[in-house]
């Protein structure tokens, strides 16, 4: 079981950029599959980023070329890069951790699958 904080959330505007961290506590962290997920007011939570045991990265396609995943393992830390944001991006960001995900490229983004949840950190993009 890892424990995960995620901060680094704040309120930005349209065109600015921000960098999320998530740290874990618990033991082997290098074998957790790690993500990123978003849930806006009035919508399902949806997968925004992750990343497997190996690095292999996978984004959603409406942060794709604006928002990149990355994990420190030495330091037990997710990362998430976003830059040009705009409204839509605001949502409270939550990082997600689990030890196995079937078929993880065509999955990645399937929120039951993962196990260990932090708190949310708020995200805000106005113009």
């Amino acid at each position: 079981q890892l424990e995960l904080l995620a901060s680094g959330g704040g309120s930005v505007q349209v065109g600015g950029s921000l960098r999320l961290s998530c740290v874990a506590r618990g033991h082997d962290y290098r074998a957790y599959y790690l993500a990123w997920f978003r849930e806006a007011p009035g919508k399902e939570r949806e997968g925004v980023a992750a990343t497997t045991p190996g690095g292999a990265t996978e984004h959603a396609r409406s942060v794709r070329g604006r928002f990149s995943i990355s994990r420190h393992n030495a330091e037990k830390t997710l990362y998430l890069d976003m830059d040009n944001l705009g409204p839509g991006d605001s949502a409270v960001y939550y990082c997600a951790a689990t030890v196995n995900v079937p078929d993880w490229s065509a999955r990645w983004a399937e929120k039951s699958l993962y196990r260990n949840w932090g708190p949310g950190t708020r995200v805000t993009v106005s113009s």
